[in-house]
Order: C-alpha cells, then structure tokens, then sequence
C-alpha cells in the first residue's frame, strides 16, 4: 500500500525537510512546528493537539509523512486537513525542491487513525 503522503524529489528528500524546518525556524511558515522527534504539528488551536506528521526518506528517492494521533483515534476530518494543509504548506513555500505530492484517500498501515 502506497504511504499516506509522497512526493518524489530524489537527493533533494533532505534538503526540502530541512528548507521547511528553517522556514518554520524564521517564521515564514508560522502554521507549523515541529517537536525534538522531527515530527510536524499544526500550530492553529483548532488542530495543535490533534496529531503529528512523522517524515521517513526511503532510499534517498521517497519522503513519506504519516499520520500519528495523540490520542490513538482520530476522524477523516482531521488526517484530510493535517494532510491537506501540509501539501498546501509545501507549495507555497518549497516548491522548487519537489516535483509531485500526493496524499492516499485512505489511511495505511503505517497511520494512527480510527474509522
């Protein structure tokens, strides 16, 4: 089964967590966080403890995020939004360091989330 988000930008995988962690760090992104794990959260009250996206690069070529709840359930609603959100983060601010993001319509095996 396909990862919960994907985007395919080979040796840039790295560079394109690190250039969106350096946006959060100067404030140009100010939507999200991220923790000690390296996980991103969503900063807007409405969403902030709701769950986190895990980043894991798979051979160097794939970057995957999946979704983790805080509190082990969590609707639709929520992974369309963190997944959503994420992807529209990305465009706007590091879109010259990938060239295609998807989002499963379902969760995987890999994500936390209730039916």
């Amino acid at each position: 089964m396909l990862p919960t988000f994907l985007w395919q930008a080979g040796s840039r995988n790295q560079g394109a967590i690190a250039e969106f962690k350096k946006a959060i760090d100067d404030k140009r992104v100010v939507t999200w966080a991220y923790d000690q794990d390296g996980d991103f959260y969503h900063m807007p009250q409405q969403w902030r403890e709701k769950a986190w996206l895990r980043p894991t690069i798979y051979e160097g070529k794939t970057l995957t995020l999946n979704y983790l709840t805080r509190t082990g359930t969590a609707l639709k609603e929520d992974y369309a939004v963190y997944h959503g959100r994420f992807i529209e983060s990305m465009l706007a601010h590091c879109d010259v360091l990938f060239t295609n993001a998807t989002a499963t319509a379902l969760p995987t095996n890999r994500d936390r989330v209730a039916a």
